[in-house]
């Protein structure tokens, strides 16, 4: 008799079938075919090589100058930014002289939008950098155009190119300015590759494809902000419209179309990444930079009439009735600045009305809430935005803040641990009233307390600062030492909670003449009143000497506790008050309170001794690094 038998599909076929519908399958394979589609169009038309070839060279040049000009400069230019915004003219300054150095409006927005988000610098004062920055992107195009169609950058590149290379092999000030040559130099090579390219193509006349009046001005407008987008860089798309206008392939209208469009591109590419990377504080400046781009975009197109004619009348004027390339970037300027003169005067509403777009979240007066269903929400970091690593000193600042927040969650843990009130600004008791309901109550395990709330903290932080790839001067590498050691010992003084924990619930419910209740009262006491000391300590606005006074008389006050405790208890032995396995258990847990107070103090002292340290630890006062008590 003939059987037939259907058998499933091995696991390892369905596997196969899944892969092919995963995303990140689909990603590669559309990756694949624009590769494979870019090596056809090469293949096919040698020009488009070229001029593909000397984008790439732009764009990775661009890219060297950066991490040259960063690496030469260390922290100073983070320094710059955070004291040059102390008024609106100092951060237009900077702003544009950050620009013409880097090159790049984009990093200047993204650096400007990173320090914002670590509390370094004023939103008004940073909307002031942005319109310096967009000044400052002027430069790029002024010099490009300045230097003619005709003239070739290679001659100077060849050397720069060679300089830069072997320089690459000196110590790391000689390897930072190798690079800023070496930037230079394929910056050059890149611009004469991509006039090559586009003098190939003889009978392109991208006039062709356009339509007439300001339907033909919107469709530029439109090209000049899809390659921005794509490109990730106005300087790039500049670079590409002065060739294609200077080769003969766009007419003037059509050039300033795109200038139009490479602003809004800016706009979109940095408010994306802000947005997306930034706390609130950055994504209000991510915002501000798309309301004044569109704006000074929208302007200048319906203007476009009227600036091209101005443009036309004052390079006629001066004898350069003839140069489109001037045109092109005297135009770039002009409505540059006109979006300047339009936003200047109303810099601090456009600041108000972002923080009432976008208003931070409020702080919870309890982070750890007493309710089981709220409990088991995970708890992760806060202000570890992905932006803040632009900067050395912008990633300190989210490092700061988020130990605050940690310190703060391992307060709340604690105080759990020890059967009291999570808010305890008020007073502290040696027994409250409602200690002996606290108890009968079960409260919720230290222990669960730790892995919903500290752990995934504590994860995000050390995947933070793992992520840091800036260089760090000594001082830097400290501050980055300590706090991973602060981090360290709030995750221990939490475990060391969690064993303190099991003999409080276990001996405060002891009648209330018992002798180890009375000496686990009187501990409790202790650490709840020395942690309110920490508090009162971390957000003192006093001298350095009377903060160092201050914390020799809370070291002092610790060890007399320490000492005298001990006294007692030898004392109750001696008296039939304790016996030995219980006085065991009391100087167990004395230890373990004693390491939990010093994990939470870990956290005022990071920076100890530096005065600089403790200053801009009360600049973040509005979050001070212990609270709750």
């Amino acid at each position: 008799m003939l059987q037939l038998h259907f058998c499933t599909p091995a696991p390892l076929h369905l596997h196969q079938r899944q892969d092919l519908i995963n995303p990140a399958h689909s990603k590669h394979s559309l990756i694949l075919l624009a590769f494979a589609a870019l090596m056809w169009s090469f293949w096919y038309s040698s020009g488009w090589l070229v001029l593909c070839a000397g984008l790439a060279l732009f764009l990775f040049g661009m890219q060297n100058l950066e991490q040259g000009l960063k690496s030469l400069a260390g922290g100073k230019l983070e320094q710059w930014l955070s004291t040059s915004t102390a008024t609106p003219v100092k951060g237009l300054l900077f702003g544009t002289a950050a620009t013409f150095v880097l090159q790049s409006s984009t990093l200047v927005s993204l650096l400007t939008i990173a320090f914002l988000s670590a509390g370094l610098i004023s939103l008004v004062g940073s909307i002031a950098v942005l319109f310096g920055a967009n000044l400052g992107a002027t430069s790029g195009i002024w010099l490009l155009a300045l230097a003619g169609q005709n003239i070739s950058m290679s001659k100077i590149a060849m050397p720069l190119l060679v300089f830069g290379v072997l320089l690459g092999f000196s110590g790391d000030k000689g390897k930072a300015i190798g690079r800023f040559l070496l930037g230079i130099s394929l910056i050059f090579l890149g611009i004469d590759e991509i006039k090559e390219g586009f003098s190939s193509f003889g009978d392109l006349r991208l006039d062709r494809y356009s339509a007439e009046g300001m339907r033909g001005a919107l469709l530029f407008v439109g090209v000049g902000t899809l390659i921005t987008v794509v490109l990730q860089s106005s300087h790039a798309t500049l670079m590409l419209t002065l060739a294609a206008l200077g080769s003969g392939q766009l007419e003037l209208t059509q050039a300033l179309s795109i200038a139009i469009g490479s602003n809004v591109g800016s706009a979109v590419s940095t408010g994306v990444m802000g947005m997306i990377g930034s706390a609130r504080s950055g994504q209000r400046l991510a915002v501000a930079h798309m309301v004044f781009n569109c704006t000074t975009a929208i302007i200048a197109f319906f203007a476009l009439p009227v600036m091209t004619w101005l443009v036309l009348q004052s390079t006629a004027w001066v004898g350069m009735g003839e140069n489109k390339l001037i045109q092109l970037a005297l135009f770039h300027t002009l409505f540059n600045v006109l979006g300047v003169l339009v936003f200047w005067p109303w810099q601090q509403q456009l600041a108000r009305a972002l923080e009432r777009w976008l208003p931070d979240a409020q702080e919870p007066a309890v982070l750890i809430a007493t309710g089981t269903e709220q409990i088991m929400q995970i708890t992760r970091a806060r202000y570890l935005q992905p932006a803040a690593l632009q900067t050395v000193e912008s990633a300190r600042g989210a490092v700061s803040k988020e130990l605050q927040h940690m310190g703060r969650l391992a307060l709340e843990v604690v105080a759990h641990a020890v059967y009291a009130p999570t808010d305890l600004r008020a007073s502290v008791e040696r027994e409250d009233p409602d200690l002996r309901q606290r108890l009968q109550q079960q409260a919720i395990n230290v222990d669960a307390l730790y892995k919903t709330h500290i752990k995934g903290v504590y994860a995000d932080l050390l995947e933070f600062m793992g992520s840091m790839v800036q260089p760090l001067d000594g001082a830097q590498q400290d501050f980055w030492h300590s706090s991973q050691v602060a981090a360290f010992q709030l995750v221990d003084a939490v475990k060391d909670a969690h064993r303190l924990q099991r003999n409080m619930h276990k001996f405060l419910q002891a009648p209330q003449e018992d002798a180890a209740r009375s000496s686990y009262l009187e501990l409790r006491l202790y650490m709840l009143q020395t942690l309110k000391d920490v508090h009162t300590l971390s957000v003192a606005d006093v001298s350095q000497e009377q903060w160092l006074a201050g914390l020799k008389a809370l070291d002092e006050s610790m060890a007399t506790f320490d000492a005298q405790f001990r006294k007692h208890l030898f004392a109750a032995i001696r008296g039939g008050l304790l016996d030995g396995l219980t006085v065991s258990s009391l100087m167990n847990d004395l230890g373990f309170a004693q390491t939990t107070i010093q994990g939470l103090r870990q956290v005022l002292l990071l920076g100890e001794g530096h005065e600089l340290a403790r200053q801009y630890q009360l600049l973040m006062g509005e979050d001070p690094l212990i609270q709750g008590i």
